[in-house]
Parts: structure tokens; sequence; C-alpha cells
């Protein structure tokens, strides 16, 4: 029912405020459009905040530079390769070619500078098509300081993404920190991140202020809005879309405990994030078993998705995966609540990690992508229990790599022990013991791995056979970059879950980003973008970025649609 008086106007509503919607938000404002940004939650930035912050934009200007010219028919031959009939050919073409033209709008118009990765193997660098770069940008660093006030109500990154208590690092920062003894360098790029985090810090802030991976890709989006002139409403849930004569007319959130109905005389963007931890949605439709494993912020609960339905919309279809998986090990807290780490790129790559299924037995290439990883845990699972899977190390892997949540360089993790996230043994056998495998079971599993080390050539499953494998593994390693041996006690596990960083399963929408009916027509006045759109990517994990890319661009487009719909 539409309200008989709205209490605001807005030409554009955008419900959410990750990449999604934020795009869609400053565009347009752009476009002379006056806008509105409601979000459910008490910051800014959605899942995109507390992401790895890559975007997938394929053929975008900067690909020749970083030394990876690409064609039109090379990134379609991948996506058939990968995607193939899992999303709407349509969809497809409709990303790939908007893409580009996203990327050098945003970096004329707006603070949202990207780079191009010089080396970024995508996921499946044998399958025609692939690139080993170009295709994949990153945020440029942002000072939060420019946000000024505003910096509090962004939403900050993930606590695996920072150290000291509050400072942002990328792996290349990582990599620095744990050879600050070893390198001039090292030490030099070491000791500028911590004086700056702490200048930070005595100048009052909550957090660091130098801005990197998703965080910056959010506050880039965010000062955009701000400068703009989008206002934003924090802590106003959705909680219903106004259809009048088969429009979408307005919405009603909650504001201050009272509802409050705006009126969208152009359209409503719904970018709230998928339905992560809708559990009822999630049962229905991941596949089991399924928990509350996802490392997107909790209010990612499918209010955009079953609002829009009620509305008319559906939901897509074909797809080979509901979500985007990453495995993850989680930490029960004292006081009952948890701690997800998600193993996304950072260890299970490297030399010496193993991973076991309950019979003690790999299952799967370790140094794979996060999704095509916990792919396997659910392929192992049918025959053998393969939740918990347990990844395993030895004490060297620990010292310089660490495992999860467990720092390296002889950092205390004996409270990790005692949580019952770690397991340590002085032995296989005793460890196999804690993990509950069978012990005979496990060492064959260990000989054969550390056989596959000395040879460098894993031939059961293949961990660091291609480029991307190598590209997250340790470069001074031989002879394989990704396969080192399980030898010297004590030795380590973590269990990991079928985690996931997103929902691909969503709203069906057309080249425009319009909702469609159940009939497949477009439902005026309504759009979706981020994780409530369904993924042209059909549940498929082709390279880095391949939520985000998206994201921002069917947001771009949105808007612009948006701003030639008469009022």
């Amino acid at each position: 029912m539409t309200p008989r008086t709205w209490d605001a106007e807005y030409d554009v509503v955008v419900v959410g405020s990750g990449a999604g919607g934020l795009s869609a938000a400053v565009t347009a404002a752009a476009e002379g459009l006056k806008v509105l940004v409601v979000e459910k939650t008490d910051r800014v930035g959605g899942s995109t905040a507390v992401s790895g912050g890559a975007v997938w934009a394929p053929l975008n200007a900067q690909t020749a530079q970083v030394g990876h010219p690409d064609t039109a028919e090379r990134v379609r031959t991948y996506m058939r390769n990968v995607v193939g009939e899992a999303a709407p050919l349509a969809m497809q073409n409709a990303f790939l070619d908007a893409a580009p033209a996203m990327v050098a709008w945003f970096e004329t118009h707006t603070e949202v500078k990207l780079a191009a990765r010089t080396y970024s193997p995508d996921y499946y660098p044998d399958r025609e098509g692939a690139a080993l770069g170009g295709r994949s940008l990153d945020p440029l660093m942002f000072d939060g300081r420019l946000l000024d006030q505003h910096f509090r109500n962004l939403r900050d990154p993930l606590p695996e993404f920072m150290v000291l208590g509050g400072m942002m690092i990328t792996m290349t920062d990582a990599k620095h920190l744990l050879a600050v003894t070893r390198s001039f360098k090292s030490w030099r790029e070491g000791m500028k991140l911590v004086l700056r985090y702490f200048a930070d810090r005595l100048r009052g802030h909550h957090r660091g202020t130098r801005l990197v991976l998703g965080n910056a890709l959010a506050a880039r989006l965010f000062k955009s809005a701000l400068d703009r002139g989008v206002p934003y409403w924090l802590n106003a849930p959705l909680r219903q879309l106004h259809l009048e004569a088969g429009r979408v007319v307005g919405v009603t959130v909650v504001r201050d405990g009272q509802p409050v109905s705006i009126h969208a005389r152009r359209g409503v963007v719904v970018a709230t994030g998928g339905f992560p931890w809708n559990d009822s949605l999630r049962q229905a439709h991941y596949p089991k078993p399924t928990g509350p494993w996802s490392m997107v912020p909790q209010g990612n609960s499918g209010d955009g998705i079953q609002l829009a339905r009620e509305v008319g919309a559906t939901l897509g279809s074909g797809h080979v995966s509901p979500a985007f998986w990453t495995p993850v090990s989680i930490l029960k807290r004292p006081d009952g609540s948890e701690l997800r780490y998600p193993h996304l790129v950072w260890d299970r790559a490297k030399p010496g990690l193993m991973a076991v299924n309950g019979a003690g037995e790999r299952f799967v290439n370790e140094s794979t992508s996060y999704h095509e990883f916990v792919n396997g845990m659910y392929r192992s699972n049918k025959t053998v229990p393969t939740f918990p899977a347990f990844l395993l190390c030895d004490s060297p892997f620990m010292e310089r790599w660490g495992l999860g949540l467990a720092l390296p360089g002889g950092r205390p993790r004996e409270h990790l022990v005692r949580a019952g996230y770690l397991f340590k043994a002085d032995s296989l056998a005793a460890l196999a013991s804690q993990l509950g495998i069978e012990a005979a079971a496990l060492a064959r599993s260990a000989e054969r791995f550390n056989h596959w080390a000395e040879t460098g050539h894993d031939e059961d499953f293949g961990k660091g056979s291609t480029a991307y494998n190598q590209y997250l593994g340790d470069a001074e390693h031989r002879p394989n970059p990704c396969l080192g041996p399980l030898h010297q006690g004590p030795f380590y596990a973590v269990k990991v879950y079928a985690g996931d960083i997103g929902t691909a399963l969503g709203i069906r929408c057309n080249e425009n980003a319009q909702a469609l009916d159940t009939q497949g027509q477009p439902i005026t006045g309504l759009y979706a973008a981020g994780n409530d759109m369904h993924s042209v990517m059909g549940g498929q994990y082709p390279a880095p970025g391949i939520t985000l890319g998206p994201a921002m661009t069917f947001g771009w487009i949105a808007a612009r649609h948006l701003a030639r719909q008469p009022a």
C-alpha cells in the first residue's frame, strides 16, 4: 500500500551502502538526481569495507600499460570456459561491455582511483582466454582523514586485515613486516607503516587512517558521495517497497524507531548485500551442511531480496553455486561470540600446508582458489566426512607463515590452543588423536605429501601446478613454490568450514539492472546491484574481484538508466 502522504521525496533511494549501492548513488547524483542512501547498520561500506577490494574489469584502459594487452575475444572465451551457461549470456556481455567504461568514468568524475595489477593470474589460468594480469584492479591507498568526522561512520575492516589493534596491511605490507630483521628495505617500509599508525592513534583516531583493500574502495566511494552532497541515513532498515500501478514508487524505512515513508520519483536501487545471514534462505538454497559461517556483515540478511520478491521480483536460476565460498576457521570467544578467519590467499598455497578430510586423506589442491577449495570440501563430503576439514602444518611453517589466527614469528598462540581453535602436538600421531583422525591414514597422507614436496610435482591434486597457485606460494622456495614437507614438530592444525564471502543467488535482472517479474518483464522503478542481483558469474569464480566488478558496473548502469526515466 502506498502512503497517502510521503515524509520525504527524492529522485532515487538507494538501499545499502556497499560498492553496488554507493556506485549507484554517486552516479545518480552526478547525473543531477536527488539521491538518498539508507543503510540498515550503524556503518557505511557493507561487505565491500571488509573485503579484499579487488575489482575485476577486463579491457580496462590500464591493461596494456601493465603489460597485459587484452581483447574482447579473449575475455569472452575465458568467460565461456569458466562461467559457460551458468549465467545469461546477455548479462555477461552487458557486464563486459560496460566495465571498462565504468572504471574510466569513476576515474574521471570521482575519488575512486584503481590500479590494474601487473601480475595477478585469473583463477583458472590453464583455460583458454585466461590472463596473467591487468584485468583485476585494486583501489589506491586512501587517507581516512579526508572523511573528516565521517571517518567513524565507515565500517572497520576485519581484524584479520589489521595488526597492532588497528593498522591495515596488504600482503606486500605483511611480507615487509615479517622481514624487518632481514632486509633494510623491509625495515624502512615497516617503520613507515608503524610510525604513521601510532601518529594516527596519538591524534585520537580509533584506528589507523591509512586505508587499503576494500576499506579503501568503500572510503573512496563514500568520499565521492559526500562530495556530491548525497545524504545517508544510518540505522535505517528497509521495511517495505511501495508498488503503485505496477511501479515501485518509494520505500518505508525505520528511523529513530519510527516508520518513515520516502517517495522515490525515479526509482529504488536495492543493494543490501545478499542473504548470507538469513537462516531460512540459506537452508533453502545452500548445499548441506551449512551454518553461520559467512564472512560478510551480519546485517546482510536478505532484506532487499525478500521485499523485492513481495512486489513481484524473482530469483535467478541456472547457477552452479548459490554463494561465493571460502574456507573459514572459527574461534569461540569466552563470551560465546565467534571470530571467523577466512583462509583466502595467505596460508593455503604456501609450501608445507596440507589439507585433509575426516578420514585423514587429502581431497583437494590446497593452493586452488578459496571458492574451489570449498567446492572440493562438498565433493569430498559426499563419501567422507569433510565438515570440518583440517589444515595442517609443521613448526617451521608456523614460524614463517602462521596458520589462520595463529601468527608467525614466535608470537603467542597458546591461548588459541586453550580456546580449542588451534591444535598442537609433538607428533602427527598425537595430532591425529586430537582431531579424531586415524593416525595411520594421516601418516600415509603426510608421507605421500612429503614425497611430492621433494619431487616438486604433486601427482595427486596438482598443488603448485598453475600460475595462480605459484603466485600465492613462496617464490624463493624450490623446486615448487607451493610444495614443502611436514616433518618437524610440533605440528599444528585448524578446523575449517564452508564459509562464504557473499551470495551469488539473487534478484533476476536485465541488462539495465532492472528487477524482472515472473514473466521476465522489468518492474518499473526497481533495480538491484551488488549481491542482491543474481550474479553474472552464475556462482562461478573466474578471477579476483568478480563480485565488486559487477557490483560497481551494474550500480553505474542502474543510475544511468534511472537518469533517463520520467519522474
